[in-house]
């Protein structure tokens, strides 16, 4: 499909910048936003001008590429002190989403083992590096999605929360990919999105999305979900995941939890999709994801002319942690993790 051939993050072609669609306007206006500057990188990422956990590691893979053109340093010592700040200050920005610090980390290592080197050989290695992030990304959603449909059948309800296509990674994405491949393939599904409340991802870029694809789609209120479940219109619930821990508990958009415990009382499959650099085994469990807090005028004012509520505290944690009972099966590009989970994840991603 057409649709299928952008990147919603990409170097530039004279490889001086970060390309992405700034998501904050979509769906009136698509416009890509160029960065170049450690507060651009920074604030697209804040911001969620990009966002989506893999999208934001490619993002980060190319920030510490184009950072390094700016690094004034005289041999590889001095260029590796700077290289890990840059990766300090960019993790700082989004802390849930374990691809960021994945493709930093990465970065820093790639740094670390060609030290002795030239600097100009060093940042040709940390470009190969963030090409190579984002190549093994679409490798990976292509694989997610093949795996994923071999959970579905022709002519299945799909509820979805948040987005997880394109926009939020590469190409098919991670728990929407199925949804294009099986378009591509003959399939025909009934989506029921979300709209995601407070930053309507859902309404605005998952359905946006799927309509761009040809997929049918219709769009819910987050409270709607019980009522179309009770339906029998659902037969599976697709969601990404910003961090999984070895136990299987899953980080993901505020009220996915929600949807998954509504999923296990009405006896629907929920269905958790990530690559494997969303895979944290290095945590525990739920308790050790840390959660981000967001101000809470997204709440109150976002997306409205005027205030819809007065001038009171609002608790506004953008990410909520989904408890592995309530996972029937987490999908990565190696294979379909089911309970228990430190069992499963841990014998395809342990080493």
């Amino acid at each position: 499909m057409e649709y299928l051939k952008n990147d919603s993050v990409k170097l530039s072609d004279d490889e001086m910048s970060v390309i992405i669609i700034d998501q904050t306007i979509l769906p009136n206006d698509l416009v890509f936003k160029k960065l170049s500057v450690r507060e651009d990188f920074f604030e697209a990422i804040k911001n969620l001008r990009v966002r989506g956990a893999p999208a934001i590691g490619i993002c980060a893979g190319y920030a510490m590429y184009v950072l390094s053109l700016s690094i004034n340093a005289v041999n590889g010592e001095e260029f590796l002190k700077e290289i890990l700040n840059i990766g300090e200050y960019l993790c700082s920005s989004r802390p849930t989403a374990a691809d960021l610090s994945a493709a930093v980390k990465k970065c820093i290592a790639a740094a670390k083992e060609n030290i002795s080197s030239p600097i100009e050989k060093i940042r040709e290695i940390l470009k190969c590096t963030a090409i190579n992030i984002h190549k093994e990304n679409i490798e990976m959603c292509r694989k997610i999605s093949e795996y994923g449909l071999s959970l579905v059948k022709n002519g299945d309800g799909i509820l979805t929360h948040c987005n997880a296509g394109p926009l939020a990674a590469s190409r098919y994405g991670t728990g929407l990919g199925t949804l294009f491949l099986g378009k591509e393939r003959g399939y025909e599904f009934h989506v029921y999105v979300d709209e995601t409340r407070p930053l309507l991802q859902g309404s605005r870029l998952t359905a946006y999305e799927l309509d761009n694809a040809g997929i049918d789609v219709h769009l819910i209120c987050d409270n709607m979900a019980s009522s179309v479940m009770k339906a029998g219109l659902i037969n599976a619930v697709f969601v990404g995941c910003d961090r999984v821990a070895a136990n299987g508990d899953t980080a993901n958009k505020i009220g996915t939890s929600g949807a998954a415990i509504i999923a296990k009382h009405y006896g629907v499959p929920f269905y958790v999709f990530c690559p494997s650099t969303t895979i944290d085994l290095s945590c525990k469990s739920g308790k050790d994801i840390p959660i981000e807090f967001r101000d809470g005028e997204e709440i109150r004012s976002m997306f409205f002319s005027r205030p819809v509520a007065p001038e009171v505290k609002c608790y506004d944690p953008a990410f909520d942690v989904t408890e592995e009972n309530l996972i029937t099966a987490i999908i990565t590009e190696k294979g379909i993790c089911r309970r228990p989970y430190e069992k499963s994840l841990g014998e395809l991603f342990g080493k």
